[in-house]
């Protein structure tokens, strides 16, 4: 069946809202600053860098991989997809835990899983995902606490205790429904006092994942398969403290600089980045380059330094694959993804 005009003009309207947004992501990052400091390191380091963020990139497709397929059979092809198109939402809307929300929409466009399925199956990555995020960064605080500021220490304190709430708070839910409403109510509440972004907060906590007897018999299950659980806690840690960790020491050794004791880099850079949950800037652009640059600072890296090497692992480790999501994005039907919200049965 040939396309109506209306048809390439709903087309047009989509990859105009999807260029905007590429415009929004991309003016914050300095590409000519970023490309002038990799000029400068040894091309051995940087064939490293680029073989470690794809080795990022295979572990960021490994979690949805691991818990789409504990379900039903999925082509990979599909699960890059659909982990692109989530990543590139991340950025384009306030906190990676509103990207998150809406990751039962993209499961139900991209793969055949049942509402009830898909809502379990993210509702367990959000949990496992916000409760490790949270782990790994209270580890960090406490390490390193002592030679922190008491503000940043503070706003450190607060993003990763939410994440860990959060995540704890999702995992009990979704295998005690009688408990869901109760405790995202107190929740709700809870983050309502906090100055400033209180009101944004809770109307993240009211993105959580809502759970049905059908999807929380799904999620009792997949959450208690040692099989699916431990696999992506791997792709976790690989995506997120890893891979990473090596790409930042890789830079940071480059351009003449040192951090002790190295092993627990990546530690830092999850407690730095874990400011991303607050609801300050579509994800956390600006503010995660901020505070890490703070962080790194405070440990004693010089500030130039700092700049240098967060500026190098945000954009190879967080606006290249949002950045590369555009393009399944514009591909997207968007009143399909938004029609897909109901559960058709």
């Amino acid at each position: 069946m040939s396309r109506r005009p209306r048809d390439y003009a709903v087309s047009a309207l989509q990859w105009g809202v999807m260029l905007i947004a590429v415009w929004y992501v991309a003016r914050g990052v300095s590409w000519r600053e970023t490309l002038g400091l990799l000029a400068g390191v040894e091309p051995w380091i940087l064939l490293a860098v680029g073989g470690v963020t794809l080795l990022q990139f295979c572990a960021q497709f490994g979690q949805w991989w691991t818990l789409v397929n504990a379900v039903e059979r999925t082509p990979l092809s599909t699960i890059v997809r659909l982990d692109l198109v989530i990543k590139f939402i991340n950025h384009v809307i306030p906190s990676k835990m509103s990207g998150h929300s809406i990751a039962p929409l993209v499961l139900r466009h991209y793969t055949d899983l049942e509402w009830s399925d898909a809502v379990s199956v993210s509702g367990l990555k959000t949990g496992l995902y916000a409760t490790l995020y949270g782990l790994f960064a209270l580890a960090g605080l406490a390490v390193f606490v002592t030679r922190l500021t008491g503000g940043l220490t503070l706003v450190i304190l607060l993003s990763t205790g939410l994440y860990v709430t959060v995540g704890v708070l999702v995992l009990l839910a979704g295998r005690r429904l009688d408990l869901a409403g109760a405790l995202f109510s107190w929740l709700e509440g809870a983050v309502t006092a906090v100055p400033r972004v209180g009101g944004r907060l809770a109307a993240l906590v009211g993105k959580l994942p809502s759970f049905t007897e059908d999807s929380a018999a799904r999620f009792r299950d997949l959450s208690s398969r040692p099989g699916v659980v431990g696999p992506y806690a791997l792709a976790w840690a690989g995506t997120l403290v890893v891979f990473p960790g090596l790409r930042v020491a890789l830079v940071l050794t480059g351009l003449g600089g040192s951090f002790e004791p190295l092993v627990l880099l990546p530690l830092v850079l999850v407690m730095a980045y874990s400011v991303t949950i607050l609801p300050l800037t579509p994800g956390g652009v600006g503010v995660a380059e901020a505070s890490a640059t703070f962080v790194f600072v405070s440990l004693g890296v010089s500030e130039e330094l700092a700049v240098a090497v967060v500026l190098v692992d945000r954009v190879f480790g967080v606006y290249l694959p949002a950045l590369v999501g555009a393009v399944p994005m514009g591909d997207l039907d968007l009143s399909t993804l938004v029609s897909s919200e109901r559960d058709p049965e």
